[in-house]
């Protein structure tokens, strides 16, 4: 028998089958010049297969809210006048104008660090097949798997995932992707257990071994024993139980056994991601990535298109809801906005830094912001801030344009709250001094573990270093709820960390008012906070100061 593990499994669950490997056919296209008396014709046969995929995916979109977000990605114009742009300028051939378009778009996110981000290229690959489909007539071949598989492909497009047989598939894997990938999402959603980023995938199982896929410890056993199939059989039994009671609970408060109270909101990046969190009983949006307004688009938005979309996101949402401004620099860039390279752009010009200099796209995002809130209970989330001085700019930027509104005579809320990203070392020291001025926190760990510790969490050469349970992330987040409290403010985590049940207990107990995380995952931390004690749990995390090392506070969780 063989053991495969991965870091972090994509959908939980245990799944016992039989190996499939998919391979997708290989599609061959068309690659021709079009003369320039025929450019039209190949611009209204493009057309006709926007047209015909927008159909498509209208009424996949009844079924599942990605094909939504695909639908107005397969209609927006940035990406027809990119198509269009290569037939009509460069005299390319549909198909081949399609497949250079979205390959840039696919090289743009891929080249992002944030996972989440990252994996927006399945979308556009996905809409990149669909198109092709309808200009070849020809469609993809789709998985088709004998009874008790478990899938293997390299990856799988959210159009593969919503075609499988459920009848037949018990589990799936991927080479590629990871945990915020739309196969991980799916998974979740069908309730199917999936591992993803499995490298050794191919040369370690054939088709018919058989698989045990162990989707809470992120383990897949190859051709295991007799014993070990008997193991995981009772395993099952006792997860599916611990399942029932978690779900049984989904709708109750996030109160501990003594009485303290934590509000459990969703990070999300599009209208359709909130649609889909508020059926998780959300207290809020900790997260609102407004980048998707920029990345998606041609050119800045202006303020009446991010007025609507803000506008339809607090309504939607229905509770508060904090929306962070503009978050690019680093690994994302707008192709409408060309920037200098840099040598290292993660400490370069980048989130507020680009805000508080080009301060009239700045003041249209806050103009529309502060227009939406007259529609629902909104925060600003200002990022990467390092200093007071940085704080009180964009501070004053957000009053002229109130004033603005006022004389205007537009309504908006004029008590909206403004918070600190702390996701720098420099807000972590200066966090009193913030505290002052600011109305909340929300800690960005993802990035606040990376500068800590001087980590790119992008290098795999050095993954190992990076670690959330680290000392001085850890005492990090006392000092900064210990400042917020200090003056009466609150303070969240909208990282990864706090999704991490392993880390619960040690959140709460280091004084935390607000976790929000990936939808999907609230469930399981507020099962998790009915079960504690909040004075054991400050206890806890007391401790957890005190320790010196990453395994002694491990240790401690045990």
């Amino acid at each position: 028998m063989k053991v495969l593990k991965v870091k972090q499994p994509a959908s939980e669950g245990i799944a016992m089958g039989w190996a499939y490997l998919y391979q997708p056919q290989e599609r061959i296209i068309a690659d021709y010049r079009v003369s320039a008396e025929d450019r039209n014709k190949e611009i209204e046969r493009f057309e006709a297969a926007v047209k015909n995929a927008a159909e498509e995916l209208f009424v996949l979109a009844g079924e599942n809210p990605i094909f939504a977000a695909h639908l107005e990605m397969v209609k927006d114009i940035a990406l027809q006048e990119a198509v269009t742009g290569k037939i009509k300028g460069d005299g390319n051939n549909a198909e081949k104008a399609v497949v250079l378009a979205c390959e840039e778009l696919i090289l743009l996110f891929e080249a992002m660090e944030d996972a989440y981000m990252k994996e927006r290229a399945a979308d556009i690959k996905d809409i990149r097949e669909r198109l092709l489909g309808q200009l070849t007539g020809l469609e993809k071949k789709t998985v088709s798997c004998e009874e008790e598989s478990i899938l293997i492909a390299s990856d799988l497009t959210p159009s593969d995932t919503a075609a499988l047989d459920l009848d037949k598939i018990r589990g799936l894997i991927t080479r590629d992707g990871g945990i915020t990938s739309h196969v991980a999402i799916l998974a979740k959603s069908l309730s199917l257990p999936a591992l993803v980023g499995v490298k050794d995938i191919f040369s370690e199982v054939a088709d018919g071994d058989f698989l045990i896929l162990d989707g809470y410890t992120g383990e897949l056993r190859i051709n295991p024993t007799e014993e070990e199939k008997q193991k995981y059989h009772e395993l099952t039994g006792k997860h599916k139980e611990a399942e029932e009671r978690i779900k049984a609970e989904e709708h109750l408060p996030g109160i501990t056994r003594d009485g303290k109270e934590f509000h459990l909101c969703a990070n999300v990046g599009n209208i359709e991601d909130i649609k889909k969190a508020v059926t998780n009983h959300i207290d809020g949006i900790g997260l609102f990535r407004s980048e998707f307004l920029y990345l998606g688009s041609s050119h800045f938005p202006t303020e009446e298109e991010q007025f609507e979309a803000y506008r339809e996101a607090a309504v939607i949402c229905g509770r508060e809801i904090t929306i962070r401004t503009l978050d690019i620099g680093g690994d994302k860039t707008l192709p409408y906005y060309p920037m200098d390279r840099e040598e290292n752009p993660f400490l370069g010009f980048r989130a507020i830094r680009i805000s508080l200099q080009e301060k009239e796209l700045f003041k249209t995002q806050l103009r529309a912001v502060l227009r939406a809130s007259a529609f629902g209970k909104i925060r600003i989330l200002f990022p990467m801030i390092i200093s007071l001085e940085e704080l009180r700019a964009a501070k004053a930027v957000l009053r002229e344009c109130m004033e603005e509104l006022k004389a205007e005579g537009i309504h908006y809320d004029d008590s909206i709250q403004t918070g600190v990203m702390i996701e720098t070392p420099a807000s972590v020291l200066c966090a009193e001094e913030l505290a002052k001025e600011a109305d909340f926190f929300s800690i960005g760990t993802n990035d606040l573990t990376q500068y800590l510790l001087a980590v790119d969490r992008g290098n795999t050469k050095i993954a190992a270093l990076y670690n959330s349970f680290h000392p001085a992330v850890i005492r990090s987040i006392r000092h900064v709820t210990d400042s917020a409290h200090k003056y009466g403010k609150k303070a969240g985590m909208c990282g990864e960390f706090a999704g991490n049940e392993k880390a619960t207990e040690l959140l709460i107990g280091l004084g935390l008012d607000e976790l929000s995380m990936t939808a999907s995952l609230i469930p399981g931390v507020r099962y998790r906070i009915r079960r504690l004690d909040y004075e054991a749990a400050g206890k806890l995390a007391e401790a957890a100061v005190n320790k010196a090392t990453v395994s002694e506070i491990m240790e401690l969780l045990q």
